[in-house]
């Protein structure tokens, strides 16, 4: 299959009510702020959905999220180092019978989020004496998430009490916690598919066209009490197709020619050349 032909850029539009939509560990949960307020929503998070919608739609994925793991594998180690089809096998990794490119092109091969996003396979040290890592560039990036105003965010105090003991007869001591979430944002994201990363980790255009079916639907599939069915929702995907590898416009330009109201609504900047498709949210 050939690599990507074309240059992509892309933007995603989405709103968020009532939902936490990344809470921050090391701040009690509460949702993702910079200092001036607005609100985040990290780029590992959004590849995190992107990877759960691709598996979803039956493509093998190295990176799973433990909730939504299909193959039994209790760690990355174990499952690159199984063999197929679930890995590659642990000789695949051994740099002594297989060189570092060999191995790389495999792994690509193998699972669709290695040759879009990348990855660094850094558990040698068992297949070879010198534990030399393996480091592929993919050709998809995404931002960081930022809201469009500064978030209003509300905090509410829960309990919960249950019998974690004995026979079930005497009820449990309450415990107190408490529960985040953004009222209403509307946020974007910018990202970009580059063809010559692509030609090395053999991303292709029928790849890039996938990426392009599961933007809309990010949050499908993605409900939990921190963001309940609903609560977040792709409005707008933005899809950039260039006429060539090397691009129209940098992506500084592309991206910058999307101008997003607080209220979702956009104005799309006139780019010669360059017709941007419009695809509403799933």
């Amino acid at each position: 299959m050939s690599s990507l032909s074309h240059k992509i850029d892309f933007a995603i539009i989405f709103s968020v009510n009532h939902a936490n939509p990344n809470g921050d560990p090391l701040n009690g949960n509460r949702p993702r702020t910079d200092y001036d307020g607005f609100g985040e929503v990290t780029d590992v998070c959004l590849k995190r959905k992107i990877r759960d919608r691709l598996q979803t739609e039956g493509k093998a994925i190295f990176v799973q999220s433990d909730e939504k793991k299909t193959d039994g594998m209790t760690s990355l180690q174990n499952r690159a180092y199984a063999d197929a089809p679930i890995g590659l096998g642990k000789e695949a990794f051994n740099t002594k019978k297989t060189t570092k490119d060999e191995a790389a092109k495999r792994a690509c091969e193998q699972w669709f989020d290695v040759r879009a996003f990348g990855q660094v396979f850094a558990f040698g040290k068992e297949a070879d004496a010198a534990g030399v890592s393996i480091a592929i560039r993919g050709p998809v990036t995404i931002q960081s998430a930022f809201s469009k105003e500064p978030v209003s965010i509300t905090s509410t105090q829960i309990t919960k009490s249950v019998s974690g003991e004995g026979d079930g007869s005497k009820k449990g001591s309450d415990t107190m916690g408490m529960k985040h979430r953004v009222d209403h944002a509307i946020y974007v994201t910018y990202g970009a598919i580059t063809p010559q990363l692509a030609d090395k980790t053999g991303f292709s255009d029928d790849d890039a066209e996938l990426i392009k079916v599961v933007l809309p639907k990010l949050f499908e599939g993605d409900a939990s009490s921190a963001r309940p069915e609903g609560s977040m929702a792709v409005k707008k995907v933005i899809w950039w197709r260039h006429n060539s590898k090397s691009g129209q416009y940098s992506s500084a330009n592309v991206h910058g020619s999307l101008i997003v109201n607080p209220d979702g609504n956009y104005q799309l900047g006139q780019l010669d050349g360059l017709e941007p498709e419009e695809i509403d949210g799933f």
